[in-house]
């Protein structure tokens, strides 16, 4: 009786779940929907809404992830193309600061502009600063003890004027305080060229010197300055200089009174002129050609380069003496140093000058050609592999090297952008090599400064040669152009131990000095105007951003006086044949 009873009561129970169950599984089952249309095709749409859906979300998520990677693939390819770019065109300016001139302490102001490079780092700031007053020390030793004189003897405070009263380190130093910002003085200075520079002297001048010093500065002070003085006066000296191309080949002699015009060569060259001499005044007379509308300027020293392009042999080298009556050269030493190096330097500038388009391309291709012969001078020394730059004379090759010619290693890395990837790479590494060297000319003696001259000899590696050193600028110049177009900071280090020793040997109260003899630390009597114009400026650029003075927008002459770059294509300045 009682177990029925339990039995009966789990029966209904599950009766009444499967009942309930039931009531909702119904839904699943298709005759419920046959006997109901509207709820049938209800489902039907519903279904066909959901798996379009949830195929769209997938066919969606795979192109869109398609898209990213291929976004993400273009990334990374501008990226790699910027980071070229950064590497080959560091110190061309192309992504480029705004400068301005003055601020409360009257230096270069920079205002960064999205895209810049890189922020300046603190320890240039503070070199440049040290470099700057170095440069207000010399100057301000100028005025007061050598105002308007072509040179300062620091050790008995007088002027001395070396290229016959023109104020050269005045008019040398124009840019460089124009650069630095130093307003005042460059105000000062200014007023000078306008109210005292007068060219109307009984001097015989060196056309050379009076080129790159004085035209080259004049110049360079109107490009940075817009200030018509200094073109009218460049013109003056300009005109005073050119029947020196009188001649009967168009090669000019070498020295000319700035008086009356007579024009003669040395008679120590035999009569010859001298290879630099007569091909280092192409930047200074096209710029000027350019900026008054008169080619006359332009002519005279394009034929030069016409009449040398007739005897130019196949391997680019030169020897120093070209005599100027029949355009041929004479016996004589082929260098990269004294009486031949700016030659070379002047066909890979004048170049860039006409901004590398075709009109110029015949300055580009001599300088090639110039390039494969030097490289038949090379040679290393033992034990230390040293490259070196020999000296030649006939078929015979000299182990010395000028420090002069240091100023190669700069000229090669500026030329290495016009080769290709392979051979570009060729020449910057040898541009790198020679730096080393000369480097090591300013490391290798107890001041820590260069001598005239090196000899290399077997075993030896580098001696001195001549030991006095003048504040010379060429290496401290090849360390500037490395330093642009490699971003290799060691360049500065370099140049930075350079104006060290600069300070520890060269600073006097009264100005800086040169020294007789870089073993024993002997010093002299003259602060050379290139110390201003080149060494100084040279340092401070190495020191400041690649758009203080960009390369893609100006072109140092060989006395580091900045020109503009102006494109040539046009008739007016198509080359004179």
């Amino acid at each position: 009786m009682g177990k029925k009873s339990s039995s009966s009561s789990s029966a209904a129970a599950y009766l009444s779940m499967w009942r309930l169950s039931r009531g909702g599984w119904r839904y699943l089952h298709p005759s419920h929907y046959l006997k109901r249309p509207r709820r049938l095709a209800f489902l039907i749409f519903a279904f066909v809404f959901l798996n379009y859906f949830l195929w769209d979300r997938r066919t969606l998520s795979s192109a869109h992830q398609l898209k990213i990677t291929e976004l993400n693939q273009q990334v990374t390819s501008l990226q790699n193309q910027v980071h070229e770019l950064k590497s080959k065109l560091r110190g061309s300016g192309v992504q480029r600061k705004i400068i301005e001139t003055g601020d409360s302490n009257n230096s270069i102001i920079i205002k960064k502009k999205e895209g810049d490079l890189e922020d300046e780092d603190p320890i240039s700031i503070e070199r440049r600063q040290k470099v700057k007053e170095a440069m207000l020390h010399a100057w301000n030793s100028y005025e007061k003890y050598a105002w308007g004189e072509d040179e300062l003897e620091p050790q008995t405070k007088n002027g001395v004027d070396s290229f016959g009263g023109l104020g050269a380190t005045l008019v040398d130093s124009l840019d460089t305080l124009f650069i630095m910002g130093l307003k005042e003085q460059f105000q000062k200075a200014r007023d000078w060229v306008a109210n005292s520079l007068d060219f109307n002297k009984d001097y015989e001048a060196s056309v050379f010197e009076t080129t790159i010093r004085i035209v080259g500065g004049l110049l360079s002070a109107f490009d940075l300055s817009g200030d018509d003085i200094f073109l009218q006066k460049a013109r003056d000296i300009a005109d005073r200089l050119l029947p020196a191309w009188n001649t009967a080949s168009g090669i000019p002699y070498n020295r000319i009174n700035l008086e009356n015009g007579h024009a003669q060569n040395l008679k120590w060259t035999g009569g010859n002129s001298i290879l630099a001499d007569s091909g280092t005044e192409q930047l200074e007379f096209i710029a000027l050609s350019q900026r008054i509308k008169d080619p006359k300027y332009q002519q005279k020293v394009e034929n030069v380069i016409n009449e040398i392009h007739k005897i130019f042999p196949s391997d680019g080298l030169l020897p120093i003496y070209v005599n100027p009556h029949t355009g041929k050269t004479s016996h004589s030493t082929i260098t990269f140093g004294a009486m031949g190096d700016s030659f070379y330097e002047y066909l890979l500038k004048a170049w860039i000058q006409g901004n590398r388009t075709e009109t110029v391309k015949h300055y580009r291709d001599m300088w090639e050609t110039s390039m494969k012969g030097l490289q038949s001078l090379i040679r290393k020394s033992t034990p230390s592999s040293y490259a070196y730059i020999c000296e030649k004379t006939g078929n015979s090759l000299s182990d010395k090297m000028d420090e002069l010619a240091c100023f190669a290693p700069g000229m090669l890395a500026l030329g290495s952008i016009g080769y290709g990837p392979e051979e570009a790479e060729k020449f910057l590494a040898l541009a790198e090599e020679l730096a080393w060297t000369c480097y090591n000319f300013y490391q290798s003696t107890p001041t820590k400064l260069a001598g005239e001259n090196y000899f290399f000899r077997t075993g030896q590696d580098m001696t001195v040669g001549t030991p006095w050193n003048i504040l010379r600028p060429e290496t401290v110049e090849s360390l500037f152009y490395l330093w642009r177009l490699t971003g290799n900071k060691t360049y500065q280090e370099w140049g930075w131990n350079i104006f060290e020793a600069f300070e520890r040997n060269s600073h006097l109260e009264t100005g800086y000095v040169g020294l007789k003899d870089v073993n024993t630390g002997v010093k002299d009597n003259m602060m050379q105007s290139f110390f201003l114009a080149e060494t100084l400026k040279y340092l401070y650029l190495l020191f400041s951003p690649p758009s203080v003075i960009p390369l893609d927008e100006w072109v140092f002459n060989t006395e580091a006086h900045p020109l503009k770059i102006v494109t040539r294509g046009s008739e007016s300045d198509e080359r004179q044949e």
